[in-house]
């Protein structure tokens, strides 16, 4: 009976692991378990059961009046009603590979066909040439001083077309790709952080980018070539003292009503505004603003209407009324600053769109955020952890206490290691979500890329900190790490909180979005006829039935066999195979899991932001995980990448599955906790964290010449100059790999009291009569030592 039972269940485990159609795993299985019956008379009442359940999936009328309408009905009185921002959130942007992330059953043949993001000749030109030359022009610390870029970089950003990359070129702009605009502000970035921000602002949220998707005609002519030759300066008015995160809640206002304008009477609208922490507006010459619109007269046409919601204007800076010029001071010397107006009128044609436009801004912005989510931020992110990656890297070696590298102390190391997965990582995201965007525009892979990639640069920066200490924290002219440690909380903050993208946005954005029935689901709840919303969700539901029980035999099959039997891209060596199942595993747990979440807790999950965070996690950590694969892939093999990879692919997982532990942990119905804890992890925590021989390896092989830190050099600005800050660690770390050798024999030498003197130098002259050493390699050390010296050394003032 036991045996029968295993087969039956075996035979459905199958029907639903490769999602047989309903009626064939229904025919299927009534034959399976009546030829079962044959061998084991005993199961006949088994028969019974199975042929119920099939009558009621497969005859429409009596699942609907047995399944689908209860169902229905709950839910209708479950999830709360949707708003129309909520609406408009949900709907803004599009879908990309996160979507197969999340199905629990990702298509690797898909993924295979996602080809790694190249430059074009122009864009690479560009790189080489203007953005060196830029790169060149800046000296961070007389940014700090001065608080501003020099008028003659001010001059450069324009005129080589730094403001006008996203812009097309028959208006004068570059037309950039993604990938190109994050690699320009990645290597700005590894200069000058205030440089970086002040070309990422017109190229990422601003009026340019609106203006090219949802402009008239006539205000791309206006607008548009000023933009990309630099003779207009944008900025955009979004956040103020009320809203932050909650753009939602803007409180400006528009009403719309005659008015005069360049003496005549028009159609327009009265502002009244106040906005605050608006990058550029100090030197602004045109303003883009978000308000809500109402019209209260039906000027607009429609006099049932009053009420239009978030509207998008564009308006000269010096338009009577418009007050700004004065600065914040955000650590970072960009120009940021407030913006207020009270009454100030403007014609109807300044929304962006035209007046058809009213209304819609809200959809416009969301959509719109996501380039300085997916490009601007994590460039900047990018550019520290890579930084980050070759200045340590080389400090820990140039750097010596007790006689030894610092970068050989094992505590050391575990901060090191980390910082070299960081910038590996980076880089990775970098790559796949540019060429996520690239395809369209992914609100949640853009909202994981802003989230993740300046939490790794907070992570990686105070690591650095750490392990340069006191050199780290004295500011002046030499310090390699306080402009950076300085820009985090600007990446943490703009563009979105990262506590409210990490807890609302992800999971929030990614549930609805991502799942293949939910949103429609939500949809037919709507429905003013329930009957009519009743069979539109009657198929919905059985699709997603199958999609659930199919996802639970999976992963149970996953679980029981370490994932070693799923499915992988065809061309994959050994390295990424393991892997790839693990994703399989997790990817199938997340899907399980989600909807478990969402059946129990309905729309309460969108409020219990601790869990609906920590399955956003795991959903980011895959995705993390397949662009280290994907950037593996497109490298030349190497131990070197293997082993950042493999280091950072350890993490992913660990933190995936740690995230779904803890989620566990805290679901409020024990039980099926518990239960999903067995089905998910049945032989205990598959990942752990990187070991200590990885932390070693690693550790090490920051400190050494290797592809990936040659990969990362070549990402970044390293200026020549020897006095620069970055400059000076690199100079001394090439000439100490060139006397490496006769170094670590000499100091080897003297440590055991082989040569003697009170001093290098009358060592290096009695390790140079005992023949230990030739003159020339002691000129040499004496050469490196006297650079090491001048390395480790940390400004003063007379005063401050």
């Amino acid at each position: 009976m036991l045996i029968t039972l295993l087969l039956a269940v075996a035979v459905l485990a199958a029907l639903l692991y490769y999602r047989v159609s309903l009626v064939a795993s229904s025919i299927t299985m009534v034959l399976s378990v009546f030829v079962l019956t044959l061998f084991e008379s005993a199961m006949w009442w088994l028969l019974w059961p199975v042929l119920a359940l099939v009558l009621v999936l497969n005859y429409a009328p009596l699942r609907l009046k047995l399944l689908s309408r209860p169902v229905y009905n709950l839910l209708a009185k479950a999830m709360p009603p949707m708003s129309t921002t909520e609406r408009e959130a949900l709907e803004a942007g599009t879908t990309w590979w996160e979507k197969d992330l999340f199905s629990g059953q990702p298509d690797w043949s898909k993924f295979s066909a996602i080809t790694s993001p190249t430059l074009s000749e122009q864009e690479q030109s560009f790189l080489d040439n203007e953005v060196e030359t830029l790169c060149g022009m800046i000296d961070e610390w007389e940014v700090h001083k001065k608080q501003d870029l020099s008028e003659e970089t001010w001059a450069y950003l324009k005129k080589a077309g730094f403001l006008g990359l996203i812009i097309p070129e028959e208006y004068g702009g570059r037309n950039f790709s993604a990938y190109a605009q994050s690699r320009i502000m990645s290597k700005i970035a590894s200069r000058s952080i205030t440089g970086a921000v002040t070309a990422m602002v017109p190229n990422s949220l601003g009026p340019g980018e609106l203006l090219m998707k949802y402009g008239t005609q006539e205000q791309k002519q206006r607008w548009l070539p000023g933009l990309a030759s630099g003779d207009e300066i944008p900025c955009f008015g979004l956040t103020g003292p009320e809203v932050g995160s909650d753009a939602g809640a803007i409180p400006d206002l528009g009403i719309v009503c005659r008015g005069e304008h360049e003496g005549q009477e028009v159609l327009g609208l009265r502002l009244t505004f106040r906005k605050r922490w608006i990058t550029l507006a100090p030197v602004a010459t045109v303003v883009g603003l978000a308000f809500k619109l109402e019209d209260p007269e039906g000027l607009l046409g429609d006099t049932a209407k009053v009420d239009y919601g978030i509207t998008c204007a564009l308006l000269p800076a010096d338009h009577p009324g418009v007050e700004i010029g004065t600065r914040h001071n955000p650590g970072t010397p960009f120009m940021n600053g407030p913006i207020r107006g009270e009454d100030v009128f403007i014609p109807i044609d300044w929304i962006i769109g035209g007046a058809e436009m009213a209304g819609k801004g809200w959809r416009m912005l969301i959509e719109c955020l996501g380039i300085g989510r997916g490009i601007s931020l994590p460039a900047l992110a990018t550019a520290s952890g890579e930084m980050n990656y070759l200045t340590v890297g080389a400090f820990s070696r140039i750097r010596r206490q007790f006689n030894i590298e610092i970068g050989k102390f094992e505590g050391v190391q575990e901060a090191t290691a980390d910082i070299a997965a960081t910038a590996f990582t980076l880089e990775a995201m970098r790559e796949l979500v540019t060429r996520g965007l690239a395809d369209g525009a992914p609100s949640v892979v853009t909202a994981m890329a802003k989230y993740h990639a300046t939490e790794l640069m907070r992570s990686s920066v105070n690591h650095g900190m750490d392990v340069v200490a006191g050199r780290a924290i004295q500011m002046g002219p030499r310090n390699f790490m306080a402009f950076a440690y300085r820009g985090i909380p600007v990446a943490i903050t703009v563009e979105g909180a990262n506590i409210l993208t990490r807890s609302l946005m992800i999971f929030g954005q990614g549930a609805m979005r991502c799942h293949p029935y939910l949103y429609d689901e939500m949809q037919t709840l709507e429905a003013s006829d329930p009957e009519a919303g009743v069979r539109a969700f009657d198929p919905l539901l059985m699709r997603h039935l199958a999609h659930v029980f199919s996802n639970i035999a999976r992963l149970s099959l996953f679980g029981l066999s370490a994932s070693r039997f799923s499915p992988t891209p065809t061309e994959v060596d050994e390295f990424g195979k393991r892997w790839y199942q693990h994703i399989n595993h997790m990817s199938a747990a997340l899907a399980v899991c989600s909807d478990m979440a969402l059946a129990v807790l309905g729309g309460e999950l969108k409020r219990r932001e601790l869990l609906s965070a920590r399955l956003g996690d795991v959903h980011s950590q895959l995705f993390i995980a397949c662009s280290l694969l994907k950037f593996r892939e497109s490298q030349s093999p190497s131990e070197a990448v293997d082993i950042h990879a493999d280091f950072a692919l350890t993490q992913a997982l660990y933190r995936a599955q740690t995230a779904l532990l803890v989620f566990l942990e805290n679901f409020p119905q024990r039980w099926l906790a518990c239960l999903l804890r067995v089905i998910c992890l049945p032989l205990g925590r598959i990942h752990r964290q990187p070991s200590d021989d990885q932390i070693r390896r690693l550790g090490d092989l920051i400190m050494q010449p290797s592809s990936v830190r040659s990969l990362l050099l070549s990402k970044v600005y390293m200026p020549e100059d020897a006095e620069d800050a970055v400059g000076r660690v690199e100079r001394t770390y090439q000439t100490l790999l060139q006397v490496d050798d006769t170094w670590q024999r000499f100091n080897q030498a003297w440590r055991k009291g082989q040569v003697s003197g009170v001093d290098l130098q009358t060592a290096l002259n009695d390790a140079v009569a005992k023949e230990v050493i030739s003159e020339e390699a002691a000129a040499g050390i004496a050469h490196y030592d006297a650079l090491r010296f001048d390395c480790v050394l940390t400004d003063d003032f007379e005063q401050l």
